[in-house]
């Protein structure tokens, strides 16, 4: 079935983002594609241009406590016994607004025994010649403080050419290292001297990543940048994102499960807080009653 969408134009860049799940199903700038995108009749495959919420990543057996309590959310990724990736990317969002270059989409999270906190999300989408902006805001609209995160999940294309000629940079510190069956948090480790040392650009070759990063280089602004080129061809996708997002995971998409999907973007996901953080408590925002969070980041032609 075909899904409700509105296009946004501007600075040569579109994009289309659907009603559901606020997920962008297509970014182009001249006609390039910049995300690994999906058919307008097509169900949202791998998380393609997500948008994850009130967590970002895995929360391990989907059981988690909060304040006293404890809580199970339902279990989306069964062959890893974890609750991926929020509540937020398969349901309906309102429309706030729609120009020809922006549009704002809304949502709220109701209580439920899973997660019993209400949260207001707005996503607010512009283009212009510096490229595809997203800035998100949440808003506890509840009685009772709530655990929260979000991130995006685009696959970023640099150029025709396969993934393991692309150049990454990507110039982060530490990364988390998981177990190798669940993907679940271990411990934060120096990337020094490991195959996640992307700090000085380098073709990604046949690694795979598939991990959170942290202790991000940013910029006087306070802004981290991911980079990814095909020097064959000269083209390159960037995402730049604000200090509301201390992490970002990084994923070369194998998928051994869909072989027709492995390998065809690098996923760049900023997050507010690591995997696993509703147990963990790193990073982890916690909106009082009343209280407000903001993020954003941008997806940019080179």
């Amino acid at each position: 079935m075909k899904h409700f969408e509105y296009r946004i134009e501007g600075g040569g860049y579109t994009a289309v983002v659907l009603g559901l799940g606020a997920a962008v199903r297509e970014l182009t700038q001249d006609g390039r594609s910049l995300v690994v995108g999906f058919g307008a009749d097509e169900a949202m495959p791998n998380f393609r241009g997500a948008f994850v919420a009130p967590w970002p990543n895995r929360i391990e057996d989907g059981r988690y406590a909060f304040d006293g309590d404890e809580y199970r959310l339902p279990i989306n990724e069964p062959e890893r016994g974890t609750a991926l990736h929020g509540l937020v990317f398969d349901i309906p969002w309102s429309l706030v607004e729609h120009t020809e270059s922006a549009l704002t989409l809304g949502c709220t999270i109701e209580p439920t025994e899973a997660y019993p906190f209400t949260v207001a999300l707005h996503a607010h989408f512009t283009v212009d010649a510096q490229g595809f902006r997203t800035s998100v805001t949440a808003t506890n609209t509840g009685s009772r403080r709530a655990p929260y995160g979000v991130c995006p999940h685009p696959y970023l294309v640099a150029g025709s050419s396969p993934l393991d000629e692309w150049v990454l940079e990507l110039p982060a510190a530490t990364v988390l290292a998981v177990t190798p069956d669940r993907l679940l948090p271990v411990a934060k480790e120096p990337v020094a001297g490991t195959p996640f040392d992307f700090r000085a650009a380098h073709p990604l070759g046949d690694v795979q990543i598939d991990h959170a990063f942290t202790d991000l280089e940013r910029d006087a602004a306070g802004r981290a940048l991911v980079r990814v080129t095909d020097p064959a061809h000269g083209t390159g996708t960037t995402m730049v994102w604000d200090e509301g997002c201390p992490w970002v995971q990084i994923h070369t998409a194998d998928l051994p499960l869909k072989p027709e999907s492995t390998r065809l973007g690098l996923a760049v996901e900023p997050m507010t807080c690591p995997p696993d953080a509703f147990n963990s408590g790193e990073d982890l925002i916690v909106l009082e009653p009343g209280e407000t969070h903001r993020t954003g980041w941008t997806i940019a032609a080179l």
